[in-house]
C-alpha cells in the first residue's frame, strides 16, 4: 500500500505584485511541510497572477517570473511543487506549470486548451501547446524538459490538466489515462460565478473516477485584479471519491487543503479497463523519498453550511462581493469606502454590502487580522469592535431635494445607524436652483416639467456628485457607484451623477433580484458558525417602491413605470443579449413566460424600448465603473459583451416584429423558432 499526503494551496495574489506573490507561495509551501505534505498544487499563473493582460507581452514580466521561480525552488526541500507562471520559449508565450521536486525543477507543462470567449481573452497572450509535443528550454544554463509531459516520481506518475483543459470536451485527463498517470494536478484560474462550484466538483469527480487516478484542483482566491472574483475552490478527489473540499471565500493571504491519498487503490478499476500501450519515451523520471504514512480515517468532504441551505445564490453574491471588495480596498490602498446614499434599493445595497465585507472578515480571520491585512489605515488601528471599524471605514451621505422624501431620508439613516456607518445629511435644493436659474437666465426662459422633464430630472443627479467627490477625497476613500445591471442595460441612470464611482459592487447583478436579495439579508442573512449575520436596518427600504425621485412627489415616480416591470426587463435582456435573440423572437419568448399576465401589445412595447435603449446607450456602459463578474455573462463591455457604439438600432428587426404583429399571426416565424 502506498499512501501519499497530498494538497491544493489556494492563493490570494495581485498582477505584478512579484513580492507579495512570491511570499504567499512560499509561506504556503511552508504550512503545507508543517502539515507534512509530499506534494502540494498552487494555481495557474499564481507567480505573476492570472490578470497580467498585455503586460504578459513584456520581456521584463516573463524575466520577473523566471526569478521568482528561481527563489521559489529554494523552499521546496523535501516536497513536491506545482507552481503556475508564463514563460516565453521560441518567441512565444506559453501558459505554463512548472513542477518541482525537492528544490530541484524538473519541468514545465504547456497548457494545451486557452479559453477565448466570456471573460477569457487567453489567446491574445498565449500559445496553445499541442498535445503530444515535447522540447526543452535553457534556463541559467541548464536545460529543463517542456511541452506535453508526464513526470515519473519513484514510481508515481503525475500529469496535468490545466484549468481550461478540464473544461473541454478532449480532455488531456484521457490521454493521462492511457499513460497510467497516478495523480492528475489541475491548477486554475477560474473566475467565480453562481453555483460554478457544482460544475467543477463534477469534472473533480469524474476525472478522478474516468481516468483511474487521485485528482488534485486548485484555484485562485479573492479579487485579484478589480473585476475577476475567485473564490479559492480547492479539491482532493480519489478514483471517483471526493476526500475534501477547501472553505470558499476566505479573508486569508492562503489556505492548505490536504488529503491523504492510496496510489494503488485506482490501479485496481484501471487493470479492468481495454486502453492502448503508449510508448514510455515521454516520461521525465526522477527520485523521491516520500514519506511512510499510515492510513487514515474515511475521508469524505462535506459542503459548507452556507452550501446546503436554501438561499445559495442569496449567500454567493453577499460572501464574493464582500470579498471583492475587501481586496479592492487594501490593494488599491484606499481608506474606505463613501457611497451617495439615496434611501433606495440599489445604494442601500453597496452600504449593506460594505458593512458585510467587515462583519464576514471578522468572522473569518478575526478583528485584529482584519487590521493588520489594512494596517496602512492609521484610524482603525485603536478600534476594539466591528462598528467602530464600521464608523470608520463606510461613509454615507443622503443628499436630498424638495423631490425626496421623508420615506428614504428616514431608509438611509436607519441602515446606516444599524451597521455603524457614519452618515451625513444634506439639502442640494439651492444647488439644484443655482444651476437651473443660470440657465434659465442664458436661454431667456424658465424650465418647466411639462417642457424640460429629462434635463431637470438629471439636473439633480449630477449635483450630487461633486458633494460625494469632495467627502470621498477629503478621507481618501473609494467612492462607490450604484447602478444595477437593469439600468445599466438600458441607460437608466445619469453620467456624471448617480453614475460616478471607482467601483460599482452591484453593475453584475439584476434589480428585480436584488430586491429579494435586501429582504433575505433583512430577514435570514449569512450563516455563519451556527449563526446569522442580518441587516435588520434594510427593514424601511424593503417597503419602498424603487423609485428615482427626480420628479415633484406628486407624479409617485416609480422606476417600473419609467421602464417596465424589473422582471420582464431581466427576462428581454437574457434573451436579447445572452442569447442574441431579436426583437421577434424576444417578443415571442416573452409571451411563453408572461402572456398570462401582460397582453402581447404592451410586451411588444416593452421589447421595443428595450432595443431602443439597449442600442443608444452602449456609450454609457463603456463609461461606467469596473464592476465585478458574478454570472454566467455580463454586460461590461470590457469583460463580456462587447456592442458597437454607434448602430443600425435594430431598425429593420423591430419593423419585422411591427409587420408580425400587424398580421396577428402567431404560429409562422420564417421557420426559426418553435413553440
Amino acid at each position: 500500500m502506498k499512501l501519499i499526503k497530498v494538497a491544493a494551496g489556494t492563493l490570494n495574489q495581485t498582477p505584478l505584485a512579484w513580492e507579495q506573490n512570491r511570499k504567499n507561495i512560499i509561506d504556503c509551501i511552508k504550512e503545507a511541510d508543517k502539515q507534512n505534505v509530499s506534494l502540494l498544487c498552487l494555481p495557474e499563473l499564481c507567480i505573476t497572477g492570472y490578470g497580467c493582460e498585455d503586460a504578459f507581452y513584456s520581456f521584463d514580466v516573463a524575466e520577473q517570473a523566471k526569478e521568482s521561480l528561481l527563489e521559489i525552488v529554494h523552499h521546496t526541500s523535501g516536497m513536491i511543487v506545482s507552481v503556475g507562471l508564463p514563460l516565453r520559449f521560441n518567441n512565444k508565450i506559453f501558459n505554463t506549470s512548472c513542477l518541482i521536486a525537492n528544490k530541484r525543477i524538473l519541468g514545465f507543462v504547456c497548457k494545451q486548451h486557452l479559453p477565448n470567449y466570456g471573460v477569457f481573452y487567453e489567446d491574445r497572450w498565449f500559445h496553445r501547446w499541442q498535445t503530444g509535443l515535447r522540447d526543452e528550454i535553457e534556463i541559467d544554463e541548464f536545460k529543463y524538459p517542456i511541452g506535453d509531459l508526464v513526470f515519473e516520481l519513484s514510481g508515481v506518475r503525475i500529469g496535468f490538466e490545466i484549468c481550461e483543459d478540464a473544461w473541454v470536451a478532449n480532455r488531456p485527463g484521457r490521454v493521462l489515462f492511457d499513460r497510467a498517470v497516478d495523480i492528475i494536478l489541475n491548477p486554475s484560474a477560474s473566475p467565480f460565478s453562481f453555483s460554478k462550484f457544482m460544475t467543477r466538483e463534477r469534472f473533480v469527480i469524474d476525472g478522478s473516477r474516468s481516468f483511474s487516478c487521485s485528482y488534485i484542483y486548485t484555484n485562485l482566491l479573492g479579487n485579484e485584479s478589480g473585476r475577476l472574483i475567485f473564490d479559492g475552490d480547492a479539491m482532493i478527489a480519489s478514483d471517483g471519491n471526493l476526500l475534501v473540499s477547501s472553505p470558499r471565500f476566505g479573508y486569508n493571504d492562503f489556505y492548505v487543503t490536504s488529503a491523504t491519498i492510496d496510489i494503488e487503490a485506482p490501479k485496481v478499476n484501471h487493470s479492468q479497463i481495454k486502453s492502448p500501450i503508449i510508448a514510455s519515451t515521454w516520461r521525465v523520471l526522477a527520485l523521491f523519498d516520500f514519506p511512510e504514512i499510515k492510513p487514515v480515517a474515511n475521508q469524505y468532504a462535506e459542503l459548507e453550511k452556507f452550501e446546503r441551505g436554501g438561499h445559495l445564490k442569496e449567500e454567493e453574491f453577499a460572501r464574493a462581493v464582500s470579498l471583492a471588495l475587501f481586496d479592492y480596498l487594501r490593494k488599491s490602498r484606499s481608506q474606505g469606502f463613501t457611497v451617495s446614499l439615496s434611501g433606495g434599493a440599489d445604494s442601500c445595497a453597496c452600504v449593506a454590502l460594505c458593512g458585510l465585507m467587515i462583519r464576514l472578515a471578522d468572522e473569518s480571520i478575526g478583528l485584529e487580522a482584519f487590521k493588520n491585512k489594512l494596517s496602512y489605515i492609521k484610524k482603525i488601528q485603536s478600534c476594539n469592535t466591528v462598528e467602530e471599524v464600521t464608523k470608520e471605514l463606510i461613509h454615507s451621505i443622503y443628499q436630498g431635494t424638495e423631490n425626496s422624501s421623508t420615506d428614504t431620508y428616514e431608509s438611509a439613516e436607519s441602515l446606516a445607524k444599524s451597521i455603524g456607518a457614519t452618515f451625513y445629511n444634506v439639502n442640494i435644493n439651492g444647488l439644484v436652483e443655482s444651476y437651473t436659474g443660470l440657465i434659465e437666465n442664458q436661454i431667456g426662459r424658465k424650465l418647466s416639467w411639462e417642457t424640460d422633464d429629462l434635463p431637470l430630472q438629471n439636473i439633480q443627479a449630477r449635483v450630487r456628485a461633486p458633494s460625494v467627490w469632495l467627502l470621498t477625497n477629503l478621507y481618501n476613500h473609494l467612492l462607490l457607484a450604484t447602478s444595477n445591471r437593469s439600468e445599466v442595460a438600458v441607460g437608466y441612470c445619469t453620467m456624471d451623477g448617480d453614475t460616478a464611482g471607482s467601483i460599482n459592487p452591484i453593475a453584475g447583478i439584476d434589480k428585480y433580484w436584488l430586491k429579494q436579495w435586501l429582504v433575505w439579508l433583512e430577514t435570514i442573512g449569512c450563516e455563519v458558525k451556527g449563526k446569522h449575520i442580518k441587516i435588520e436596518g434594510l427593514h424601511k427600504v424593503n417597503t419602498l417602491q424603487p423609485t428615482a425621485e427626480l420628479r415633484p412627489l406628486e407624479t409617485k415616480q416609480t422606476d417600473e413605470k419609467d421602464l417596465m416591470p424589473y422582471e420582464v426587463l431581466n427576462e428581454i435582456e437574457r434573451v436579447a443579449i445572452r442569447d442574441k435573440k431579436p426583437p421577434l423572437e424576444c417578443l415571442l419568448f416573452m409571451e411563453a413566460q408572461f402572456a398570462d399576465r401582460f397582453d402581447r401589445d404592451i410586451l411588444a412595447t416593452w421589447v421595443e424600448r428595450f432595443f431602443r435603449l439597449w442600442s443608444r446607450n452602449q456609450w454609457k456602459r463603456e463609461r461606467y465603473a469596473p464592476s465585478f463578474h458574478l454570472d454566467s455573462h455580463n454586460l461590461d463591455p470590457r469583460s463580456w459583451c462587447r456592442f458597437p457604439i454607434l448602430s443600425g438600432g435594430f431598425e429593420k428587426e423591430l419593423e419585422d416584429m411591427r409587420e408580425y404583429l400587424a398580421k396577428g399571426d402567431k404560429r409562422k416565424v420564417k421557420g426559426r423558432i418553435g413553440f
